[in-house]
This record gives C-alpha cells, sequence and structure tokens, in this order.
C-alpha cells in the first residue's frame, strides 16, 4: 500500500534563514503553510519542493530571514483608528507648521464641524517645545471646536471646544486630572488624565463604517511593521463592537487581545456592569484567533508629568505625581475582576506607583490562593526598583515594557524628574537577568509602533535625548524574543503563537535582511517585505 501524496501547501518560503526560535532548534532553510498552521519546515531550501501544488504560492527569498510575526503587548489599536484621519500635526516641525495645519483642514471643513488632531506627536520635538495655546488655536480657526489631543490624556481645546466640554474659568478639576492654568490663573486649553473626559462626552461619533475603515487602516500600517498581534490597552467596551464588526468585515490585519478600559469604573457597581458586558460577550463565544478579550485595565498613577515617585519633581520639591486610586479601592476593583475570572493590566509608571500597584497585588494574590499566571499583569513598570524588581518577580507578575515609549519621550521625562531617574527608566538588563517574563511594546501614540524600532532601541537605548541608559540595554535575540516568544507566554498562546513550528499559526514576517546579525542602524528603519498572519498576507511591500 502506498503513502498518500502529500497535502499540497497554500504558501512555501525559501530564504536563507528561518529562524524558528525554537529552543536549541538551529535556523531552517524552507518553511511551509497550509490552512492557516506552519506544517512543514526543512533545513534544505528545496526540501519541501514536493509539498509544492497548483496553487501552492512560492516565495523564493534566498537573501532573507523568516521570524515569527511580532507582538505589540501594549499599544492603542483603537485609537490608531481614531487618529487615522486626523490632522497630521506629527508631521510638523514648529507651531507655525502645526498651526497652518490646523487651518488648512478648517479651510475644507464645514464650520461647527470638529477639527481633531493626530495622537502621536510630542511637544517637546517642536522648535519651540510646547504645546499650542487656546489663543494660537482661536487664531488658526475661529469657526470650528479643536482639539489637539498628544497621546490618551493630554488634550488642548480652542475656546469652542472649551463651550462645548463646559469647561469655564470656575470649572474645577475632578479628582486624577488638571484642567491647566497661566500663572495669572486664565486657561491655558489643556486638561490632563480625567479632565479629559468632559470632552469625551461632546465629541461626535464616527459611523460604524467609518471606524471599521480607520481601523483597517491603521491595522494595516501596524502588520507594515512585522506586527501580527496587538494587545490594545484601551478599549472602551463599546467598542467592543466596532472590533467585532471589523473583524467580520476582514479588516483586521492583525489579531486583537483587548483590554476594556477600567478607568472610568470608579465604584463597585461600575465595575459589576462593566463586568456584566464583558460576560455577555464571553458567553456568546465570540473569542476566536483574531479578536479576544483578554481582560480589564486600569492604571495606578499618571505619565511622563504625573507619575507617582517616592523623591520629589525635579524643581518641584512638594509635587510626587499622582496616584489616581486609594490603593484599597483600587484593591477592591481588582478582586472583583479576578473573581469574575477576567485578568487586569495596570499601569504604574513611577516608582512609588509600582510599589503601591505591587501592594495591591500581593494582596490580591493572597486572596485569591491559585490565580493562573499572567492574571495580574504590570504594564510599563517604568522605574522599577531592585526591591520592586523581586516583588514582581516573586509574585509571578509579568511585565509589559516599550522602549518607544522612552525614545519619544526621554526629553519629556528628563525635565520632569533629571537625567538619572530617567536613564533608569526600563532596566531590561536587570528584569531578564533576575528571572522576569517581560514582554515587548510601543504604548503607542506615546511612542512609534514597529518591530525592528522596538529591538533597535531595546538594543542601543537610543532616544531623542540621545543614548539614556546604556546598562540597561539587553540582546537582539533577547529583544525579538519580548515580542514573539515572551509575548506569547504573556497571553497564554505559546502553543500555538510565538514560535515557528507544525501546528502553529502561520504568522510569519519576511525581512530583506537579517535582523540578529545585521549593522544595529539598520534596524530602527527596518521593514518587512511580508507579513503573514493566520496563513494570509496582510502586508507585502
Amino acid at each position: 500500500m502506498t503513502d498518500p501524496a502529500p497535502v499540497p501547501a497554500d504558501l512555501l518560503i525559501r530564504a536563507a534563514a528561518v529562524h524558528t526560535l525554537v529552543p536549541g532548534e538551529p535556523p531552517r532553510r524552507a518553511v511551509a503553510v497550509t490552512g492557516g498552521r506552519i506544517t512543514a519546515l526543512s533545513p534544505a531550501p528545496d526540501g519541501l519542493d514536493a509539498l509544492v501544488g497548483p496553487a501552492t504560492e512560492v516565495v523564493d527569498a534566498p537573501g532573507s530571514t523568516v521570524l515569527p510575526a511580532f507582538d505589540d503587548t501594549h499599544t492603542h489599536l483603537v485609537m490608531a483608528g481614531h487618529s487615522v484621519h486626523g490632522v497630521p500635526v506629527h508631521r510638523a516641525d514648529d507651531l507655525a507648521g502645526f498651526l497652518a495645519l490646523i487651518r488648512e483642514r478648517a479651510a475644507r471643513t464645514p464650520a461647527g464641524e470638529w477639527i481633531q488632531t493626530t495622537v502621536n506627536w510630542q511637544e517637546v520635538l517642536l522648535a519651540e517645545q510646547r504645546m499650542p495655546t487656546t489663543g494660537e488655536l482661536d487664531a488658526a480657526t475661529a469657526d470650528h471646536p479643536v482639539l489637539v489631543r498628544r497621546g490618551a490624556y493630554n488634550m488642548v481645546l480652542n475656546s469652542a471646544a472649551l463651550r462645548l466640554a463646559g469647561i469655564t474659568e470656575a470649572t474645577e478639576a475632578p479628582p486624577g486630572g488638571v484642567i491647566e492654568r497661566d500663572r495669572h490663573g486664565r486657561l491655558t486649553g489643556r486638561l490632563v488624565d480625567r479632565a479629559v473626559e468632559p470632552v469625551e462626552r461632546v465629541l461626535p461619533r464616527p459611523t460604524l463604517a467609518e471606524r471599521i475603515e480607520g481601523l483597517r487602516a491603521a491595522s494595516a500600517d501596524f502588520a507594515a511593521t512585522g506586527i501580527g498581534t496587538v494587545r490594545d490597552c484601551l478599549v472602551p467596551v463599546e467598542d467592543l463592537e466596532v472590533l467585532d464588526a471589523a473583524r467580520a468585515g476582514g479588516a483586521l490585519a492583525v489579531r486583537v487581545r483587548a483590554l476594556v478600559s477600567g478607568f472610568a469604573a470608579r465604584t463597585p457597581e461600575q465595575v459589576d456592569a462593566l463586568l456584566e458586558r464583558m460576560d455577555a460577550w464571553r458567553s456568546a463565544g465570540r473569542d476566536d484567533g483574531r479578536l479576544s478579550l483578554w481582560g480589564v485595565k486600569f492604571g495606578i498613577d499618571g505619565g511622563f508629568e504625573a507619575g507617582a515617585v517616592e523623591e520629589p519633581y525635579r524643581g518641584q520639591p512638594c509635587y510626587h505625581g499622582r496616584l489616581l486610586w486609594e490603593p484599597a479601592e483600587l484593591l477592591a476593583a481588582v478582586d472583583r475582576v479576578v473573581g469574575r475570572g477576567w485578568r487586569v493590566g495596570v499601569h504604574a509608571w513611577g516608582d512609588r506607583g509600582l510599589r503601591v500597584l505591587l501592594d495591591v497585588f500581593e494582596q490580591v494574590a493572597a486572596r485569591r490562593p491559585g490565580l493562573p499566571p499572567g492574571t495580574l499583569v504590570v504594564e510599563h513598570g517604568g522605574l522599577a526598583r531592585p526591591g520592586q524588581r523581586a516583588r514582581a518577580i516573586a509574585l509571578g507578575i509579568p511585565v509589559t515594557v516599550q522602549h518607544p515609549l522612552l525614545h519619544d519621550g526621554a526629553l519629556t521625562q528628563q525635565r520632569a524628574w533629571g537625567e538619572e531617574r530617567t536613564a533608569a527608566l526600563f532596566p531590561l538588563r536587570e528584569w531578564l537577568d533576575e528571572g522576569a517574563l517581560i514582554t515587548g511594546g510601543s504604548d503607542f501614540p506615546v511612542g512609534p509602533y514597529g518591530a525592528m524600532v522596538s529591538v533597535w532601541g531595546m538594543t542601543t537605548r537610543g532616544t531623542t535625548a540621545g543614548v539614556v541608559g546604556p546598562q540597561h540595554a539587553i540582546g537582539r535575540a533577547e529583544a525579538v524574543a519580548l515580542h514573539t516568544v515572551n509575548a506569547a507566554r504573556l497571553t497564554g498562546e505559546s502553543a500555538v503563537r510565538g514560535s515557528l513550528r507544525p501546528g502553529a499559526f502561520a504568522d510569519l514576517t519576511v525581512w530583506p535582511v537579517d535582523p540578529l546579525d545585521c549593522p544595529v542602524d539598520a534596524l530602527r528603519d527596518l521593514r518587512p517585505t511580508r507579513t503573514v498572519v493566520d496563513g494570509r498576507t496582510t502586508h507585502r511591500s
């Protein structure tokens, strides 16, 4: 009896090296994909030619290197989708150019309609190194409400937008928020952290079709940088329906692991209401390999200018940043979430914020013995002191780290904390040497997303302020692992993602050079020639 003929592959790639990232396995030269899975690998470039059939796509890339597709384990895809059609102020070099872009958009926008900007820019990279003011935005247009957004928690509004949001000179900042005023006590138009909530409530809602197209464009751009999976760490619960519609419409070029935003859930009743909606999603069986609901995201402190630190801010002897929760209240919220079988990621930036968060996590773990690994996650853990690292490791707490965030924010952070503390951010070398599970991400829009810009940064510690904290740098293979093998461990998907082995998802990237040994300066702008997710090419250059 003869053996049956092998099933032809859907895709066969022949390359100079296929780095499987399976421990102890040398590079291969060919990889075959069938039905969205890796089906075979060979040490010889022609070793899988028997799997070529009439419909097989054969990619001959003798100078190229294949790696697993990368994860961005802390980013904001939904925000990127919103920002796709914003005024592209991230291209401006100074405030004159910044305001000119807004003025140009106003000239072709009907009066009364909102004008919003892209979110991935830093004021310290403008020539003036500051935000625009309400007056400057009013001069750009008095006929439109204007929202200048930088990242998730910083806004500047013109007068028309402030009126619509109901913010006046008499408005008090909410707990955990800042309504900025100048030295004369007048509004500058800038809102920080929880002070942005009144604006969010009055912004016009784009149509579902517009939202889907935004996600289509944004996810395709992630894929173009080598990203195959994103862990979106701030998804409004109502936007799960938008992501689901995008999935159904074939608009998601990447896999999505969604963390529902818990920032507005301040009381037990609000947390329970959020969980009811998440439980309905779970009971409906809507999770699949393309889109799944990971858990809930909270935040213990602020960011560059509000992270909670043990020592005061530079030049502000009475200011130590802001804790956004009372520890007992955060403990109650986290405990409610994990008690319903969900996971929790909590933003902690400063060393005081991380200390308080670890206190909370330690108490949750004591209340809930036997929690599955990865139930409690530190997002960022930026200024992690040795004792705090030891506590996190002892508790088995993974940490997501984002060098692109440090890259773009180093100058801002140096102004707030000084050079020494800024250089101490993201001590990757120490985390790895001490045995932590850490994973790589971008925190877009604060940092740029992209597989190799992150690898470049983690191995060089290059930033907009120059090389910062070079003693914390890690090697290239280690940096790649943070976005692949380690990332799959974080999401509990090591059996099917993170490495290239028969039976694993066919999520892979093809690079024109070998990222593990090309000149280091080539990494920063290196992009794949092809990104494949679930066996489907989602990017091809």
